[in-house]
């Protein structure tokens, strides 16, 4: 049974917050407002853990105009992007017999349209969305799920992301190894076995175990 190599998705495999800008600067520019309406927007996203149902409120209490958050889940999509190197590493650890997961919180719809438009669903052995499978990280019960799905083992399995309430402590809870990915959070628990700048460390590290 091989082993299981796991990462989140948002500014763990691609830059979600870079994606977040651009799409916003588009959104505004559209919608003939000026760059205080994109300070606010990002000033408030909290990296995507705002609600966007309460983002897009109060966003329209101070500027006056409806975002529909639908719109939004089909439109933000198309403004990720995934760097070469990121998907070479991927391919080198699958390479190197290791099952390769994307295990990401959030919306079918938005979560997918992203795996799919970065061409990482095509460079993974699965990806695993909360909803889809109605359990959230950090339950290790979605590490489980992945570990079935690609008919890995958790044992001596590695999960690599940038949030330690989630990522992190969910890795834990699903007896794996962990690496944390840049400082996106303030929350300094619990503790990553490594914590890199870049997701391209962290293949070396696995490549390694």
């Amino acid at each position: 049974m091989g082993r299981l190599a796991c990462f989140d998705l948002d500014n763990t495999l691609i830059d979600r917050d870079g994606a977040f800008l651009a799409w916003t600067r588009w959104w505004v520019d559209r919608a003939g407002l000026g760059t205080d309406a994109v300070d606010w927007l990002v000033a408030h996203d909290n990296g995507g853990f705002t609600p966007r149902a309460e983002l897009f409120t109060r966003f329209e209490e101070r500027f006056g105009l409806a975002i529909s958050v639908d719109e939004y889940d089909r439109e933000h999509p198309s403004f990720t992007w995934v760097e070469p190197a990121v998907l070479e590493g991927l391919a080198s650890l699958r390479t190197a017999g290791w099952r390769v997961a994307v295990i990401t919180n959030g919306g079918v719809v938005q979560q997918s349209r992203k795996l799919e438009h970065t061409g990482i669903a095509a460079a993974v052995d699965y990806c695993c969305i909360s909803e889809a499978v109605g359990v959230r990280k950090p339950d290790p019960r979605i590490f489980q799920i992945a570990a079935k799905e690609t008919g890995a083992s958790l044992t001596n399995g590695w999960m690599v992301g940038d949030h330690p309430a989630y990522d992190i402590a969910g890795g834990i809870n699903a007896g794996m190894r962990t690496i944390r990915i840049g400082h996106h959070h303030e929350i300094a628990s619990p503790v990553a076995d490594h914590h890199f700048t870049s997701v391209l460390d962290a293949f070396r590290i696995i490549l390694a175990s």
